[in-house]
C-alpha cells in the first residue's frame, strides 16, 4: 500500500509552484512595461529620433515581441519543456535590459546635422533583440507551466489564473510609476537598469523556486534532446544556438526601418490564403460558418489593438509635449500615465465579470462579436476625449490631464469588453484540426496591430530634428 501525496497547499491554498510563476511573471512584466513607457521618449529625446523614425523601432520591437512567442512556445512544447525555455529567456531578458542601461553619449544637432553614438546605438539595438527573443522562450510557457500545476478538474484552476494575472498587472502598474519616474527624472539608464533589476529577481525566483514545480515544466521526451542534430550539436544546445543567431536576426531586422513590416505582410497573406484553401475544401457548411466568423473577429483585432497601443506611442507623446500632467495636485511624467490601464484593470475586471455573470442569468449577455463591437467602439470613443481635450485647452494651452484619464479608462473597458473572450473564441469556433493554426493566426494578428499602431501614430508625429 502507498501512501497519497498531500495536495499542495502552500500558497494561499493553490500548489506554490503558482507563487514561482506569479512572482516571475510579475518581475518579466515590470521589466517589460517599465521600459515600454521610456523607449519613444529615450530615443527622441536622448538619441534625437524623429518622430516617425522613433515610432519605426517602437513598431519593429513590439511586433516581434508579440510574434515570437508562437516559436518559442512551439520548441518549448515539442522539444525543450517549459522550465529550460524560461529559464533560458530570463537570461536573455536580463542581459537585454541591463543593456539598455549604457546610454553613451547624448546625440547632438551640429549645424543641422545629428551626431549620434553609434556604438551605444548598436548596444540598444541589441538589448532590443535580446529583449524579444527572450519574451519568445519566457512568456508563452509561464503561462503553461501554471495549467499544469493543476489537473482539468482542480476547481482552483480558473482562481489560480485570476492570481496569476493579477501578478501581471501588479508588475505593469509598479514599472511605468518607478520606472517611468527614475528615467524621465534622474536619467534613462536609472529607468531601464531599474527593469533590469527587476527581472534579475524574477529570474532568481523562478531558478530557486523551481523545485516546486513538481515535474510538471519538463520536456515530453528527455532523452530527444540528447539527440545529435545535423550540426553535431545535442538538440538542446542546437535550440540555444539556434535562440542567439534569432537575437542576430532581430538585431538587424530592428535597424532597418519596414523589415518587421514587409515580413508581417508575408505571413498574413500566406496565412490568409492557407486558410482560405482549407475552410474552402476542407470543411462543411457548419465548420466553414465558424471559421468565417472567427476569421472576421480576428481581423477586427488588428483595428482594436492598433488603437489600444497608441499608449506607448502617439499618447506617450501626446502627455509629454501638449498635456498639462498635474492630477489631483500630483505632477506625472509622460510614461508614467501608462499606469491607469493596470490600475483600471483592477478597478473594473471584477466589476465585468459580475456584470457578464448577470447578463448571462438573465439570458442578456451579449454575444463575441457584440463584445468585440463594444471594445473597438470604447477604443475610438477614448480617442474622441482627447479630441475634445485638445479642442478646450487651458489657460496656458496645455491640455487638462483628466482627458488623458478618461482615455485610458475607455481603452480598459473596451480591452475587458474585448480581450478575454477573444481567446476563448479561437478554441470554441476552430475546426478541431486547426485550433493550434488559429491560435498562430491570433497572435500574428496582435503582432500585425503593432505595425498598424505605428503607421497610424505617424499621423500625429511632428518633425522635431
Amino acid at each position: 500500500m502507498t501512501d497519497t501525496p498531500a495536495p499542495d497547499n502552500g500558497f494561499f491554498g493553490h500548489p506554490r509552484g503558482l507563487f514561482v510563476c506569479f512572482t516571475t511573471e510579475m518581475w518579466e512584466r515590470f521589466s517589460f512595461y517599465g521600459m515600454k513607457f521610456l523607449l519613444l521618449l529615450y530615443l527622441t529625446k536622448y538619441h534625437l529620433f524623429s518622430d516617425a523614425n522613433g515610432l519605426e523601432v517602437l513598431g519593429g520591437y513590439a511586433a516581434l515581441v508579440y510574434a515570437i512567442p508562437v516559436i518559442g512556445g512551439l520548441l518549448a512544447d515539442r522539444y525543450l519543456g517549459m522550465r529550460k525555455a524560461v529559464i533560458f529567456g530570463g537570461i536573455l531578458l536580463v542581459l537585454g535590459h541591463l543593456g539598455m542601461a549604457v546610454e553613451g553619449e547624448q546625440a547632438r544637432n551640429e549645424g543641422g546635422q545629428i551626431i549620434r553614438d553609434e556604438g551605444a546605438l548598436q548596444v540598444f539595438y541589441f538589448s532590443l533583440a535580446l529583449i524579444v527573443i527572450g519574451v519568445g522562450f519566457l512568456k508563452p510557457n509561464i503561462s503553461t507551466i501554471v495549467g499544469r500545476l493543476y489537473s482539468q478538474d482542480d476547481h482552483r484552476r480558473d482562481a489560480g489564473f485570476t492570481i496569476f494575472y493579477m501578478g501581471i498587472n501588479i508588475g505593469a502598474f509598479a514599472a511605468t510609476l518607478l520606472c517611468g519616474y527614475l528615467g524621465e527624472t534622474y536619467g534613462w539608464r536609472y529607468g531601464f537598469g531599474a527593469a533590469g533589476i527587476g527581472m534579475m529577481i524574477g529570474l532568481a525566483t523562478f531558478i530557486h523556486g523551481q523545485k516546486h514545480l513538481h515535474g510538471h515544466a519538463e520536456p515530453r521526451d528527455a532523452a530527444l534532446l540528447k539527440q545529435r542534430s545535423a550540426i553535431g550539436l545535442n538538440k538542446e544546445l542546437t535550440i540555444y544556438l539556434c535562440g542567439l543567431l534569432a537575437v542576430v536576426a532581430a538585431w538587424r531586422m530592428l535597424q532597418f526601418h519596414g523589415a518587421v513590416g514587409t515580413t508581417l505582410n508575408v505571413l498574413s497573406v500566406a496565412v490568409l490564403v492557407g486558410l482560405a484553401w482549407f475552410i474552402t475544401t476542407k470543411c462543411n457548411p457548419v465548420e466553414r460558418s465558424r471559421m468565417l466568423v472567427l476569421i472576421t473577429l480576428t481581423i477586427s483585432t488588428v483595428v482594436f489593438w492598433a488603437l489600444f497601443e497608441q499608449a506607448s506611442a502617439s499618447m506617450t507623446l501626446y502627455a509629454d509635449r501638449v498635456m498639462d500632467r498635474h492630477i489631483f495636485g500630483i505632477e506625472l511624467t509622460a510614461s508614467q500615465f501608462g499606469a491607469l490601464n493596470a490600475m483600471f484593470i483592477f478597478l473594473f475586471a471584477p466589476v465585468f465579470a459580475w456584470v457578464w455573470t448577470a447578463l448571462d442569468r438573465r439570458g442578456l449577455e451579449p454575444s463575441t462579436p457584440v463584445k468585440f463591437a463594444l471594445g473597438i467602439a470604447q477604443a475610438g470613443l477614448g480617442f474622441g476625449a482627447l479630441v475634445i481635450g485638445a479642442a478646450t485647452p487651458g489657460e496656458a494651452g496645455l491640455v487638462a490631464g483628466y482627458w488623458m484619464v478618461l482615455a485610458y479608462l475607455l481603452h480598459t473597458t473596451g480591452e475587458l469588453c474585448l480581450s478575454p473572450v477573444g481567446l476563448s473564441a479561437v478554441t470554441k469556433l476552430a475546426v478541431p484540426s486547426v485550433v493550434g493554426v488559429m491560435m498562430g493566426s491570433w497572435f500574428l494578428a496582435t503582432a500585425y496591430s503593432e505595425f498598424v499602431a505605428v503607421q497610424l501614430a505617424k499621423l500625429a508625429a511632428i518633425k522635431t530634428v
